[in-house]
C-alpha cells in the first residue's frame, strides 16, 4: 500500500472514488428518504432547504437520496458490464495471442468485424433490438468493449508466447492449457487490470450516455444518466437539477483514472524511480557548485571537479557518482574501471548532461570542456558539444543506430547535424564513405545502402565509432564498446580505437571493467566504486603497484593462465577478510 499510494495523486483517486463506492454501498443503511417518493408541494426546492440537504427535483424527490441510490446503480451496471468485457475480451486475446495460426484468424477477424461499426451505434443498435432497460444497456456496452480488452491483451499474448520460458515448456511437453494459464496469463495480467481500471470510467459514462437517451435505466428507477435527462429540461431556471448528478459522475471518472494510473504505477518497478514524466533535453542541474574556466587545470581539453549526479527524489534519492574528479589533455586517454553499479557510465553521461531528468540530476561539481561550461551552458551550447566537441561509442552498438534506416542515411544525417549542411550530396556520401573506410568497413559503397541488421556486431560497433568521428571531436567518450564482442573483433576494435586516437590527437574516456583491456589502450586511470572514485593514477603505476584494497581485488579478478581457484593471488590477510564479507 505504501507503493500504491506514493504517488499523491493515486491518494486523491482513492479518496474521491473510495468515498463514492462507500456512500453506494452504505445506501441500504443510509437514513435516507425514499428516492422514488414524489412530493409535489416540494418540487425544485434548492439546496439546503429543510429536510432536503441537496433539493429536489421535478417531481419533488430527494436528489441526495437519488444521487446515491442512483450512483449504486451506474456503478454495479458498469462493474458487472467491465467484468465481462474483460473477461470474454481477455479469453479471446489470450487465445488469439497464444495459439496463433487458424484460431488467431478466426477470432481476430470476428474481432475486426464489431470493430467495422462505430462502438456507440453499435450499443445503440444492440439496445433498439433487445429493448431499453439497464440489463440491456449492461449487455450492449459489454459487447461493445471487448474487442478493446481483446486486441490489448493479444498483443501482449503475442510477445510473451515468444519468450524463451514458454518455448522451453512447450518443448518439455507441457500441457499447452497449463502453459497458457499459469505461464501467459500471470504475464499478461497487469495489461488486463489496467484496461479494466480505464475502461470502468467508460463505462460509466456509457451507461449513463444510455439512460440519458431512454435507453437504460426506467422510470421511475434513478440512474444518474436519467437523473441528467431530469435536469435538462429545468437547466436554465434550476441547474442544481443536473449539475449534481453531472458533477457525480465527473468525480467518479476522475478518481477511478487516478487509481488506474497508480495502479500503472504499481504493476511496472521500471516507474519506481519517480520518474513521471519523460525525460528532459539535458540532466536538471541543482545548486552545482561553479568554478571559471580560468581556474581549471591548465592545458586540460576536459576538466571534471566534484562532480555529484543524484537519481530519485526526497529520502529514497540514490547518489550514483559522489565528487568524481580527473582532468584530460588533448591526445590523452583515460581508463574507468569498475564493477557494474560503480558510476563509470553516469560520469561518462554527465559530461555532455546526457542522463534522463528526471529521475537523475547533478547536484554539485562542475564540467568544463574545451572552456565551456557545462553545467550552465543553454540547450543550444550543449547541441553544439553533443557530437561535435563529444563523440559517444556506446556498448550496444543497436541502440545507436536505427534498424529501418541504410546506414549511409544515419551516417550522412551525423555529418550535416553541425555545421556541414552547406555540403552537396556528393561531398557528403564521399565524407561517409571515407568514414566507413576508416574504421574498416568492406565494400564501403555497399554498405550505405545496408541497414543494420544486415552486419555483424563488430561491424556495427565500427559504424557506431563512424557516426561518433563524423565531425572529428575532440573527445571521444567508448563506453564499453567491446564487451559484448568475441576476443578477435574485440582486439580490431580497439586497435582502431588506439590508431584513431594517434592520427587525430583525440582526448578518449574508455571505460570498462576488464583492467587488461584499459591497460592496453589508457595512459592514466581512476578505479570507481560506489560512485566514488577511490584511486587514480598512471595506469602502469596502479597496476604495479595498487594502493587500494578494493583495486587489488579487481586485479586479482582477472584470469590467470594455470592459476588454480585455491591459488594465493597475492592478497594481504586483511584484504581477502574484507573481500570475502
Amino acid at each position: 500500500m505504501k507503493k500504491f499510494l506514493r504517488n499523491p495523486l493515486t491518494v486523491v483517486g482513492c479518496v474521491l472514488f473510495g468515498g463514492l463506492v462507500l456512500l453506494a454501498l452504505l445506501a441500504p443503511v443510509l437514513p435516507l428518504a425514499d428516492p422514488n417518493e414524489t412530493h409535489l408541494r416540494d418540487r425544485l426546492l434548492p439546496p439546503g432547504s429543510d429536510g432536503f440537504l441537496l433539493g429536489t427535483d421535478t417531481l419533488g424527490r430527494d436528489i441526495l437520496s437519488r444521487l446515491v441510490w442512483g450512483t449504486r446503480i451506474s456503478l454495479a451496471v458498469a462493474a458487472a458490464a467491465t467484468l465481462i468485457a474483460a473477461f470474454v475480451g481477455s479469453l479471446i486475446g489470450l487465445c488469439a495471442g497464444f495459439f496463433r495460426g487458424w484460431v488467431d484468424t478466426v477470432l481476430m477477424r470476428g474481432i475486426d468485424m464489431v470493430l467495422a461499426f462505430p462502438y456507440l451505434i453499435l450499443a445503440l443498435a444492440i439496445v433498439a433490438v433487445l429493448g431499453p432497460g439497464l440489463l440491456n444497456a449492461l449487455i450492449a456496452i459489454a459487447v461493445v468493449n471487448i474487442p478493446f480488452f481483446a486486441r490489448s491483451v493479444r498483443g501482449t499474448a503475442l510477445s510473451v508466447s515468444a519468450m524463451p520460458f514458454v518455448e522451453a515448456a512447450r518443448i518439455g511437453g507441457q500441457p499447452r492449457l497449463r502453459i497458457l494459464f499459469a505461464g501467459v496469463f500471470p504475464n499478461v495480467l497487469p495489461v488486463i487490470v489496467i484496461a479494466m481500471s480505464t475502461t470502468l470510467g467508460w463505462m460509466i459514462l456509457e451507461t449513463a450516455g444510455l439512460s440519458f437517451l431512454g435507453l437504460g435505466a426506467q422510470p421511475p428507477q434513478a440512474d444518474l444518466g436519467s437523473m441528467l435527462a431530469d435536469g435538462r429540461k429545468v437547466m436554465l431556471v434550476h441547474p442544481h437539477v443536473g449539475l449534481l448528478p453531472g458533477v457525480c459522475i465527473l468525480i467518479l471518472v476522475i478518481g477511478i483514472n487516478l487509481i488506474g494510473d497508480g495502479l500503472r504505477d504499481w504493476l511496472d518497478p521500471r516507474l519506481e524511480g519517480g520518474a513521471h514524466s519523460a525525460p528532459g533535453a539535458a540532466t536538471r542541474v541543482e545548486a552545482a557548485e561553479r568554478t571559471d574556466a580560468a581556474s581549471t587545470e591548465s592545458g586540460a581539453l576536459v576538466d571534471v571537479r566534484g562532480l555529484k549526479v543524484a537519481f530519485g527524489e526526497g529520502p529514497e534519492a540514490v547518489t550514483a557518482v559522489d565528487g568524481v574528479s580527473f582532468a584530460l589533455r588533448p591526445g590523452e586517454c583515460l581508463g574507468i574501471v569498475g564493477e557494474s553499479g560503480s558510476g563509470k557510465s553516469v560520469t561518462a553521461m554527465a559530461l555532455a548532461r546526457l542522463v534522463a531528468s528526471p529521475p537523475g540530476r547533478v547536484t554539485a561539481g562542475s564540467i568544463h570542456i574545451g572552456g565551456v561550461d557545462v553545467l550552465s551552458a543553454s540547450e543550444e551550447t550543449l547541441r553544439g558539444i553533443r557530437g561535435a566537441r563529444v563523440g559517444y561509442v556506446f556498448q550496444n552498438p543497436f541502440d545507436s543506430l536505427h534498424p529501418l534506416i541504410p546506414v549511409g542515411r544515419q551516417l550522412a544525417e551525423a555529418v550535416r547535424a553541425h555545421g556541414r549542411g552547406n555540403l552537396s550530396a556528393a561531398e557528403v556520401r564521399k565524407r561517409v564513405t571515407d568514414l566507413l573506410d576508416q574504421v574498416g568497413i568492406p565494400d564501403s559503397g555497399k554498405a550505405l545502402r545496408a541497414c543494420p541488421h544486415q552486419f555483424s556486431g563488430g561491424q556495427c560497433q565500427r559504424i557506431a565509432i563512424a557516426m561518433a568521428l563524423a565531425n572529428e571531436p575532440a573527445v571521444l567518450v567508448a563506453d564499453e564498446p567491446t564487451t559484448a564482442l568475441d576476443v578477435t573483433v574485440q582486439k580490431r576494435v580497439l586497435d582502431l580505437l588506439g590508431r584513431i586516437r594517434r592520427e587525430r590527437g583525440l582526448a578518449m574516456v574508455f571505460i570498462s571493467h576488464d583492467l587488461g583491456v584499459v591497460r592496453a589502450v589508457a595512459d592514466t586511470v581512476i578505479v570507481m566504486r560506489r560512485g566514488e572514485v577511490v584511486e587514480s593514477g598512471a595506469v602502469e603505476d596502479v597496476l604495479r603497484k595498487p594502493r587500494h584494497a578494493y583495486t587489488r581485488r579487481l586485479i586479482a579478478s582477472i584470469p590467470r593462465l594455470g592459476a588454480g581457484p585455491d591459488q594465493d593471488l597475492g592478497l594481504a590477510d586483511e584484504d581477502k577478510t574484507e573481500g570475502a564479507s
